[in-house]
């Protein structure tokens, strides 16, 4: 069961760290400190050295200098076991939860509750799994399968899995990323309740709204160094200041798209049915146009597009794309019509993480330079200039992907597609996880995109995206189109009062 370890006193001090891969500088003479009971956030682009920040802190990562206090006594390395020993626990973006398992077997996972015998005991586990669970007041069960909880509730668990394990430091990397507005809330308080009880949190996030409302000091981190520090306690701190040091010049709060009006239409959905008792779908799509998907979690915004490309069955209804029906169930045939899906999650099914930024660019257009025989040159040409063309951060077309930062991860993913000169793209959360300045040359990318004629379909629960990028926003509810708001229309309480069923 959680106890408190911790209350108000140094618990972590970090001199001088560096660390640096093949040559390139991830981290440069970085200094930080944590008190119990403090809740400090570590902001900056992809590729500022967050991520390499808190895997040394860890024990993730060896640095190659500088040193690390805990409690006062110096560590030049820590190991995983040796951190967690010392009372540190750290939640990555990455799944760490067992699906078909119960939410207690899950919380207990490696320190199971057993019988005298050695045997595993259902009735401890799930008694002490609903202790937690009421303490800190969340809805779900010890029970359930982690399978059939909402992306909020696994994001949940996630964090009372690491605090049942006692530590007196937690870290959380983008905790928030991938979750609603109404999960956000959720997450944002759990963490307050677990400040409160002495831990000292490292918190990463892109948002920064969300920052300067859960913050006791901020972090900047640019190019591997420290860019800023400021105390909320002693200081006022605001997103443009933020920005500014992320990125080292002023920041307009959000990206303005140049609407240029839209042209005919190129893909016509009717009466689209996911299930026998679901309402049908019907919505066109125009040249030149981002078609912006809102919703709450669940609505059936992802399923819908994922329909749409045939990654997803169908019950019934007509996809018409360019004059030609797009049979269901069948990517293969989207792709051969000129429709590329960019997934929610990048790292599953975006991307080859283990391959090349070379081998996962052309991944699709391999007929453009292979008829009998790979003309090997030809791809290095064209993935260069599309390497170039959307300012890809890699330091080798043979760089690894996994190397890469999430920003560039996605312009890569996006690479692709343009690779194989598509003429619709479906993005599900185009800018999940990504920084403030990336965020922009997305949204610039995909202004240029469209301005060639092309088309966007983009799912999005960020309400500022929505509003600046779209010429129509379709509103999700229950599997449903809600509402289709355009112009003036698209306003942030009139898609939220069409996604939870209210008037606009």
């Amino acid at each position: 069961m959680f106890s408190v370890s911790s209350g108000g006193g140094l618990l972590i001090e970090v001199i001088g760290l560096s660390k640096s891969f093949l040559g390139v500088r991830a981290l440069h003479d970085v200094s930080f400190s944590l008190r119990g009971g403090e809740l400090h956030c570590i902001i900056g682009e992809n590729g500022a050295g967050k991520s390499t920040f808190i895997k040394v802190i860890s024990g993730a990562l060896t640095p190659d200098g500088g040193e690390i206090k805990i409690d006062g006594k110096r560590f030049s390395v820590l190991t995983p076991h040796l951190a967690q020993r010392l009372g540190i626990a750290a939640i990555y973006q990455e799944n760490i939860l067992v699906p078909q398992l119960s939410v207690a077997e899950n919380i207990y996972m490696g320190r199971e509750y057993r019988t005298r015998f050695g045997f595993f005991s259902y009735r401890d586990t799930f008694r002490h799994a609903k202790d937690v669970l009421d303490s800190f007041h969340l809805p779900f069960h010890p029970a359930q399968r982690v399978a059939d909880l909402a992306p909020a509730d696994k994001q949940l668990l996630k964090i009372v899995k690491a605090i049942e394990s006692n530590p007196r430091v937690l870290i959380m990397d983008e905790p928030t990323a991938t979750i609603d507005v109404e999960g956000i809330d959720r997450v944002l308080e759990l963490v307050k309740s677990i400040k409160a009880k002495g831990i000292g949190i490292i918190y990463i996030s892109h948002h920064l709204e969300e920052i300067l409302e859960i913050a006791d000091r901020i972090t900047v981190l640019k190019d591997g160094q420290i860019a800023g520090r400021h105390d909320r306690a002693s200081e006022e701190v605001t997103m443009d200041l933020l920005a500014q040091e992320m990125i080292g010049r002023p920041l307009d709060k959000f990206y303005t798209r140049q609407h240029a009006g839209i042209g005919k239409v190129v893909l016509s959905v009717s009466g689209l049915r996911l299930a026998e008792s679901a309402e049908p779908v019907s919505f066109d799509l125009h040249e030149g146009e981002i078609l912006g998907i809102a919703g709450m979690a669940g609505s059936g915004r992802s399923e819908i597009v994922r329909a749409l490309y045939g990654a997803d069955p169908r019950k019934s209804g007509k996809i018409v794309f360019r004059g030609r029906e797009v049979p269901p169930g069948s990517p293969g045939e989207s792709i051969r019509s000129g429709i590329g899906l960019l997934t929610e999650d990048r790292k599953t099914s975006g991307l080859c993480m283990n391959r090349s930024v070379r081998e996962n660019i052309s991944i699709l257009g391999l007929d453009r330079f292979s008829k009998v025989f790979m003309r090997l040159r030809k791809e290095v040409q064209l993935v260069a200039a599309s390497v170039s063309s959307l300012d890809i951060k890699t330091p080798s077309l043979n760089q690894e992907v996994r190397f890469l930062s999430g920003g560039n991860q996605q312009k890569v993913v996006m690479a692709k597609w343009l690779f194989r000169e598509v003429d619709v793209l479906i993005f599900d959360e185009p800018t999940v996880g990504i920084d403030v300045n990336t965020k922009t040359e997305i949204y610039r990318l995909m202004a240029a995109y469209v301005s060639r004629g092309k088309s966007i379909i983009m799912v999005s629960s960020e309400m500022p995206e929505l509003i600046s990028m779209s010429d129509r926003v379709l509103v999700i509810r229950r599997g449903a189109v809600s509402a289709i708001l355009e112009g003036p229309d698209i306003t942030e309480r009139n898609i939220l009062n069409s996604s939870m069923g209210g008037r606009q």
